[in-house]
């Protein structure tokens, strides 16, 4: 459906919504990969140039947000590039330990950030079933495209109409 002068209409997601789908890309990623890709995964809000995590699964739920900009590094300017549209993502090749490897834009100020802390995206994308398992997060990545998530500043939910 189109909005007129080519916009396409966004329908919201909702927290709940985005987590689930976080959770089975994450179990379709290590299917196709025959391990864990990314033991890390975090919804983060970075609205008003404040960090707010609004979901986590990970080894290090305490000390996340801690390290968060230490460990954001070379992705830390494609955070600024106003280049990047809901949907998009870039994966960081040289992320070790707890830095992150890769970021997916879910709406406005608020992002997917995905780490393997005991590897390096250089070593998971050696593996031959790499190339494989990006698909299901390819393919959350298109599902955000057409139906972004929207959270208001007190972390309520929009819901759709």
């Amino acid at each position: 459906m189109s909005g007129g002068a080519g916009f396409a209409l966004l329908n919201r997601m909702t927290l709940e919504e985005i987590f689930g789908r976080i959770k089975t890309c994450a179990q379709q990623m290590d299917a196709r990969y025959g391990g864990t890709v990314f033991d890390e995964w975090a919804v983060v809000s970075l609205a008003e140039n404040k960090a707010r995590i609004l979901f986590y699964t990970g080894p290090r739920n305490d000390e996340f947000l801690q390290n968060f900009v230490h460990d954001l590094g070379p992705l830390r300017a494609g955070l600024h590039n106003q280049t990047y549209g809901v949907g998009d993502f870039e994966f960081s090749r040289h992320g070790v330990g707890t830095r992150i490897e890769a970021f997916l834009v879910l709406g406005h100020g608020l992002y997917l950030f995905c780490n393997h802390t005991q590897t390096t995206m250089d070593a998971i994308a050696k593996n031959p079933r790499w190339l494989d398992a990006q698909v299901p997060f390819v393919e959350l990545a298109d599902a955000i495209r057409t139906n972004a998530l929207a959270v208001s500043w007190d972390t309520k939910v929009f819901h759709k109409p």
